[in-house]
């Protein structure tokens, strides 16, 4: 159960944030590549999506946590033009899943995002991240045409956050 959780929005530049978001990448990484990512290649990753700007005003990077200060999982918002912003960085450590975690953390993504100016929230996801895009979809994001031309995206998805 995810009700003892608590999210909050913290620097990207804070320990918990970057282990993290390491984490993350390390297990996006590992499955594209279909075994265990290499430091090397989890530290390429990190420098080709850079997450520094997941700051006020630009952004936002919210992790949620146990009682005890455990990181549970993350998530993140970034603004793209006045009105949109990308979803992004939404991890919830394996031992945590199937408890609702990934939907809370969307929703706090997306009040972050409504804090920032938007009214519309996008994404890409990859044809590997099964889960994420079943979440995206039970959340209320729809599949829309490609956006973008990012090398590992495979699905588009679009919510409005009116």
């Amino acid at each position: 159960m995810t009700a003892n959780w608590t999210i909050t929005r913290i620097s990207v530049d804070d320990f918990d944030a970057r282990a993290i978001l390491r984490e993350y990448l390390t297990d996006v990484a590992s499955r594209y590549w279909g075994r265990p990512a290499t430091d090397a290649e989890v530290d390429q990753a990190l420098a080709e999506a850079p997450s520094d700007d997941l700051v006020a005003p630009t952004g936002a990077f919210l992790v949620a946590r146990l009682p005890n200060g455990t990181v549970t999982g993350c998530a993140g918002t970034r603004v793209v033009r006045p009105g949109l912003n990308e979803l992004t960085k939404v991890y919830v450590r394996p031992a945590h899943r199937g408890r609702g975690g990934g939907a809370r953390l969307v929703a706090a993504a997306e009040e972050a995002a409504r804090a920032l100016g938007a009214e519309v929230l996008r994404l890409d996801t990859r044809n590997d991240l099964v889960e994420a895009r079943a979440l995206y979809a039970r959340v209320g994001y729809v599949e829309v045409e490609p956006f973008n031309d990012d090398k590992y995206a495979e699905h588009w998805f679009s919510k409005s956050l009116g």
